[in-house]
C-alpha cells in the first residue's frame, strides 16, 4: 500500500550554500508518441493510475482516480481528481481535450474507479460520458460508496456505452484503500508506523530516541503524513517527545488532521499537537466529570474538537474510536505512537498495514521494544506479520509488513 513512487526527491543548494533536500509530486508528461497501436488495456489503465496517484495528498475524503481518453491506439488526453468539489477525473479528461481542440466521440476511457451516477458538488460523471460520445469505458473498480456501487456502470450500459471491469483492479484497490475501508467498515485504513534498530528498538532504556533513523528515513515520514487524513498518537508519546506531527520539507497543499487519544483530558493544552486545530478522543463517561468537562472546555477554546467515545474506566474502546475518524471522513489513519497503543492496536485487530523503518545499529537489551505485546511462552503465540514491500531508503530499509489475519 505504499506510493514512494509518487514523490520526486530532490536536491537544490540555496544562496547561502546550503543544501534543501525537498520533493514534488510530478505529473507524467504528454505520450510521445502519442500513437501506441501495440498498447492493450493494461497498458493504458496503467497511466490512469499513475495520473490517480497525483492526488494522494489533495483529493481526502474523496478517493483518487485518473482517467486516458483513447481513440483507435492515439492518445488523446489525461485527467485526474485533484481536490474534493472540483472536476472528476473523467470530466477534467473531456476538458483537456476539449481545449486542445480535440474530439472525444468514439474515444474508450479508461478510469481507474466507477464513474459517479450521482450529483454531489459536481455533476454525474457517466452522464458527462455519455454526452461526450465516448463509446467505452474500460474501469479499473467498481466505486464501494453505496451512493455509486455500480449504478455508475449501469448507467453507462443503458446509454449504450461498452463496459470493461477489472483491468487494474488491485493497483487501484490499493491506491484507495482507505476510501475503501471508510465506505466498507466505516473507519480508516490504519497504518502504523515505527523507527526502530536492527535490534528492534525504538528508544534506548532513558526514552531518548531522537535520532534512530536517517534523515532520508524521516522525510518519507513525512511523505506518508502528506498522504494521511490523519495522523494519530498517545499521551505517552506526546509527553516524551511533544510531536508536531504535521507535514514539513515537504510541499503540500493542507496538512493532516492529528488526533490524540487522552480518555482522562490530561494533556496540557499548551503541547504542540494541540495548536492550530486538532481532534481528541476521550472518554464518553469521564467528560460528565466536572474537573474533565473543564479541561474540554479549555480545550475546545482553542480550536480543540473533543469527540467523546465509548470507554472501560480509563481505556478507549479503540474499535469505537475508529470509527469516530470514519464519521470525520477519515480515509488513511497514520498511527505514530509509543509501546502501549501500538500494542493495544495490534491487539484488538485494529492495524491494516504496517511500516518499519530500521536503522543498522543496535541499542541493546535495556532500550525500548516498538509494541508493548506479551508476555507470550509460546512462539505461537507471537503476532504474525506478513512481508509486503522492502526497499532500502538513505542508510536505512523501509519494510512494509500485514497483520497475518488480513486476506491480502
Amino acid at each position: 500500500m505504499t506510493s514512494a513512487m509518487s514523490f520526486e526527491i530532490f536536491e537544490r543548494q540555496t544562496a547561502s550554500g546550503m543544501v534543501v533536500r525537498a520533493a514534488a509530486l510530478m505529473p507524467p508528461p504528454p505520450l510521445q508518441p502519442a500513437f501506441r497501436p501495440d498498447w492493450q488495456d493494461a497498458d493504458w489503465m496503467a497511466r490512469a493510475l499513475q495520473l490517480a496517484a497525483l492526488g494522494l495528498t489533495t483529493t481526502t475524503p474523496n478517493p483518487r482516480v485518473g482517467c486516458v481518453l483513447v481513440r483507435d491506439g492515439q492518445w488523446l488526453a489525461d485527467g485526474w481528481h485533484q481536490r474534493a468539489g472540483e472536476g472528476h477525473a473523467e470530466v477534467q479528461a473531456l476538458r483537456a481535450l476539449q481545449a486542445a481542440g480535440g474530439d472525444p466521440r468514439g474515444a474508450t476511457a479508461y478510469v481507474t474507479l466507477e464513474p459517479c451516477s450521482h450529483t454531489g458538488r459536481t455533476g454525474p460523471c457517466c452522464q458527462a460520458l455519455a454526452v461526450a460520445g465516448v463509446h467505452r469505458v474500460v474501469v479499473a473498480m467498481t466505486d464501494p460508496n453505496p451512493q455509486v456501487a455500480g449504478r455508475g456502470l449501469l448507467a453507462l450500459q443503458a446509454a449504450g456505452i461498452a463496459v470493461t471491469t477489472g483491468v487494474g483492479s488491485a493497483a487501484a484497490a490499493r491506491l484507495n484503500a482507505g476510501f475503501i475501508s471508510r465506505m466498507e467498515r466505516g473507519q480508516p485504513w490504519v497504518r502504523l508506523k515505527v523507527g526502530m534498530s536492527l535490534d528492534g528498538r525504538t528508544a534506548l532504556g532513558n526514552g531518548i530516541s531522537q535520532w534512530i533513523t536517517g534523515a532520508a528515513a524521516r522525510l518519507d515520514v513525512h511523505r506518508l503524513r502528506a498522504e494521511a487524513c490523519a495522523v494519530l498518537t498517545g499521551t505517552g508519546t506526546l509527553r516524551a517527545d511533544d510531536p508536531q506531527l504535521d507535514v514539513r520539507g515537504l510541499p503540500v497543499e493542507r496538512q493532516p488532521l492529528r488526533v490524540l487519544i487522552d480518555a482522562t483530558l490530561s494533556a496540557p493544552p499548551a503541547a504542540r499537537m494541540l495548536q492550530g486545530g486538532a481532534v481528541v478522543l476521550a472518554a464518553a463517561p469521564l467528560l460528565a466529570q466536572t474537573a474533565v468537562r473543564r479541561r474540554a472546555d479549555v480545550l475546545e477554546g482553542q480550536g480543540v474538537q473533543v469527540i467523546g467515545v465509548p470507554a472501560s474506566g480509563r481505556y478507549l474502546d479503540l474499535a469505537a474510536a475508529l470509527q469516530a475518524l470514519g464519521g470525520l471522513a477519515i480515509n488513511d489513519l497514520l498511527v505514530e505512537a509509543g509501546s502501549r497503543l501500538n500494542a493495544a492496536l495490534l491487539a484488538a485487530g485494529l492495524v491494516d498495514e504496517c511500516i518499519f523503518y530500521l536503522a543498522p545499529r543496535l541499542l541493546g537489551e535495556q532500550a525500548r521494544g516498538p509494541a508493548a505485546l506479551g508476555p507470550f511462552i509460546e512462539l505461537q503465540q507471537a503476532f504474525a506479520l506478513r512481508f509486503g514491500e522492502c526497499c532500502p531508503i538513505g542508510a536505512d530499509l523501509r519494510i512494509q509488513a500485514f497483520p497475518s489475519h488480513l486476506p491480502f
